[in-house]
């Protein structure tokens, strides 16, 4: 199933971008608003500037009388990073004085309607123009033109400033809302990370229920989902282990009873070919018995059972000794030399002791199995670190290394020789995992083979 955006993810931009585009049309639409007022208060000085230019144009008998005072001159210039021209004209389009490169205004003006539009001299001005009458109406030189330009770089400039004294505050405030919002999707989104470190976190046989602390009512009712869920797999593995337990109890009594009557069968007849079927039916018989153990084993390896078998201290050196000293007399009969060395006598760990004594016992029948006649068989102990390293090494054949990992499966042999099974070392490995350790294969040298098993040491 291919893996979709991540829901963090999803928030933040369902979260952010509408504010991000409130932000544009917020941070446009105040601009604009600035933008026109200013533009009204240029337009409103350029036409104040305008009508003061008129008022000092006078008609007198012999022509027009400009009288352009200090006053006026201030004026135009109000400002002096401006640069203002202006052009008087009349009739309309013919100089008086002033700039004659002003450009007439677009359209067909009306007298005392002011128009304002952009040219450019070459830089970008502002300009207004204004058609007064100056005698009597429709004289051809009773119309006068005053139009004044102001240079449109201050205006943008502050249009700018407008901009940026506009949009840095509603950029402060985004970020801070980005913050909340980010914080509010990680606080929210806390029980669904808590719940996933809960499921990753554990092993893939512990099914007790899932613990949040104050969930909201939608991750609550996902971690009841999968406490459900847990639940019914519990319950099912449960059955599968009882019928396993009860299978392998009620069939010990029938496997027993085979054994001793192919015993007494063998002791009783003389014929070799009889001999020669019973003593196969007794080897069925046994490994019937040994298989029946071991999975009794298996069932007393669970989490349940452990637990109910209690922990304690294991004196591991102790433990070595005794199933060493027990199997030697079956190594005498297979004809294989087993030894002990023990580097530390005061290693201890916290388990079961029958657990644990059963996974060396596997350990050592299937190096006697195995390794073949002749072989020397070493039980070792020792310290690695914080671990305990608990190494049954043989100088047989070995196992190839494409082997060693799936040895450890259950009814999986290593080799075609021997009588066994295939659970031993399914055994191990379920008994070292739960003691919060691993077992593992390992070739010796010059040949031969290492079965390893780690377990913490005990604090």
């Amino acid at each position: 199933m291919p893996a979709g955006r991540s829901l963090h993810r999803q928030l933040l931009l369902w979260l952010l971008l509408p504010q991000i585009v409130l932000w544009v049309v917020a941070a446009f639409g105040a601009y604009r608003l600035a933008s026109r007022h200013a533009d009204e208060l240029a337009d409103a000085s350029l036409l104040q500037a305008a009508r003061a230019l008129a008022r000092q144009i006078k008609p007198t008998a012999s022509g027009l009388f400009v009288d352009l005072p200090r006053s006026a001159q201030d004026i135009l210039a109000a400002d002096p990073e401006d640069r203002v021209t202006y052009m008087v004209s009349s009739p309309p389009g013919q100089l008086l004085l002033g700039d004659a490169r002003l450009p007439p205004p677009p359209g067909t003006p009306r007298l005392n309607e002011p128009v304002f539009f952009d040219a450019t001299l070459p830089e970008a001005m502002r300009v207004v123009s204004l058609d007064l009458h100056l005698g009597a109406a429709g004289a051809a030189d009773s119309t006068l033109r005053v139009q004044v330009a102001r240079s449109s770089a201050p205006r943008e400039l502050l249009a700018r400033r407008m901009l940026l004294d506009t949009a840095l505050p509603l950029s402060l405030l985004i970020a801070l809302m980005s913050m909340v919002v980010w914080t509010g999707i990680r606080r929210g989104l806390r029980p669904l990370a808590e719940l996933q470190q809960q499921v990753e976190g554990r092993r893939a046989d512990a099914l007790d229920p899932v613990q949040l602390r104050a969930a909201p009512p939608e991750v609550g009712a996902l971690a009841g989902a999968v406490n459900e869920l847990l639940g019914q797999v519990q319950q099912n593995l449960a059955t599968q282990r009882r019928f396993i337990s009860d299978a392998a109890h009620q069939l010990r009594t029938p496997l027993a009873g085979l054994k001793g009557q192919t015993e007494l069968a063998l002791a009783a007849t003389t014929d070799p070919a009889l001999r020669q079927r019973l003593q196969r039916v007794h080897e069925s018989a046994q490994r019937g018995a040994r298989l029946v153990s071991q999975l009794l084993v298996l069932a007393r390896a669970e989490p349940e059972a452990v637990a109910a078998q209690g922990w304690a201290s294991v004196d591991c050196a102790r433990l070595v000794h005794e199933v060493t000293a027990d199997w030697v007399p079956r190594a005498l009969a297979a004809g294989c030399d087993l030894g002990v060395d023990v580097a530390d006598g005061n290693a201890s760990v916290q388990g079961a002791e029958l657990l644990l004594c059963e996974a060396l016992v596997n350990l050592i029948d299937n190096a006697l199995r195995y390794a073949g006649e002749g072989a020397t068989i070493t039980v070792r102990l020792r310290r690695s670190g914080d671990d305990l390293w608990l190494d049954v090494e043989d100088d047989g054949p070995g196992l190839a290394p494409e082997l060693r990992e799936r040895a450890f499966e259950r009814f999986v042999r290593g080799a075609t020789t021997g009588d066994g099974c295939g659970l031993g070392l399914a055994i191990v490995r379920e008994i070292a995992e739960r003691h919060g350790g691993s077992a593992q294969l390992l070739s010796a040298e010059p040949h031969g083979c290492i079965a390893r098993l780690t377990l913490p040491l005990q604090a």
